[in-house]
């Protein structure tokens, strides 16, 4: 008898340890362990071939490979991103529609538009945080100005007649032209597409005058040679174009203006399943190759926790409100 109580004993304890050792693993919960059973769609709320559709799409292969599932990616432009994201919002809190939002349609959105399909802060759930980078100022090519300051010079000497273009109301690359306009003087009529391939062929074509936007959608037009670059607005000069001044050492001090992405879920998304997805984006996101794309095209990695990235959403609001207050930046 005292035999076989040891032996259950003996048991217990063996099925205890695994258990904790399991769980120092890694091992999931089993609803995240049944998650994916189906297709994951991806909302991109902005068009094919914009900075967070090639984001998107340089993982999609691995997270596929994780998921044993293939990834439906849905470009849905328009409205400074709040298309795409109010489909996300709306969707099922089940983990199978997720959607890589972005500055415009989750921190901005609240204080800008006088009304919005959905609230960025209850009907949406932080997953992941991506990638983050600044802006760089583009102008056309055959433009006179070959510096910022030159640029602004040329800018006051036009009155109303200069427009800039923007990857759409709302967005980051909106704003930090406000901004930018505010904080050295010059007048322009702002001029909206639905993302950045459309924004920057307008200023290649000289149908605009000047863009800030990310770097990677201007890439294939700076390298051939339809656009030039002038100024980024990080406090820091980027690794990859060291020569490239900041707007805050041309003549603005303390001028920063940093574009990111993440992705979000329904509100109501099980936290395991939450807790899955992130794991298996930093994962992707931790591999060298993937790691290397991204760097060349400026992208900072992003990566950590649910939680860091709301905390990190939060206080992107709470500078931004202010900044848009104070600016004036109302949309219909």
């Amino acid at each position: 008898m005292k035999e076989m109580k040891s032996r259950r004993n003996l048991i217990q304890v063996t099925l205890g340890l695994a258990s904790i050792c399991a769980m120092g693993q890694g091992v999931l919960p089993a609803h995240a362990q049944t998650w994916p059973t189906k297709p994951v769609r991806v909302i991109v709320p902005a068009p094919a071939g914009s900075s967070l559709d090639v984001i998107v799409r340089a993982m999609s292969d691995a997270l596929r490979t994780r998921w044993g599932q293939p990834l439906v990616i849905e470009n849905k432009p328009g409205a400074g991103g709040t298309i795409g994201m109010d489909a996300v919002a709306k969707s099922a809190a089940d983990g199978y529609t997720l959607g890589i939002g972005f500055n415009g349609p989750i921190a901005f959105g609240p204080f800008m538009f006088k009304k919005m399909p959905y609230d960025p802060f209850k009907d949406l759930l932080p997953v992941i945080l991506t990638t983050s980078q600044p802006n760089v100022l583009a102008i056309p090519a055959n433009h006179p100005a070959t510096n910022l300051k030159e640029f602004v010079t040329w800018a006051k000497t036009q009155g109303d007649k200069v427009s800039y273009a923007s990857v759409g109301q709302g967005s980051s690359s909106h704003l930090s032209m406000e901004l930018l306009k505010a904080a050295a003087g010059f007048e322009a009529t702002h001029v909206p597409f639905n993302g950045s391939p459309p924004a920057a062929l307008s200023v290649s074509q000289n149908e605009t005058t000047a863009l800030l936007t990310v770097e990677p959608a201007l890439l294939s037009l700076v390298q051939g040679g339809r656009l030039k670059l002038l100024a980024t607005t990080s406090l820091q000069r980027l690794a990859a174009r060291p020569d490239l001044p900041t707007v805050a050492e041309a003549g603005y001090p303390g001028f920063e203006a940093l574009a990111w992405n993440g992705f979000f879920a329904a509100a109501g998304t099980p936290t395991e399943t939450v807790n899955r997805i992130n794991a298996d984006v930093n994962a992707t996101m931790a591999d060298p190759a993937f790691r290397q794309n991204m760097l060349k095209q400026g992208l900072i990695i992003g990566g950590g926790s649910a939680a860091y990235f709301k905390s990190f959403i939060d206080g992107e609001a709470r500078k931004w409100g202010v900044i848009i207050d104070k600016v004036g930046i109302k949309i219909d």
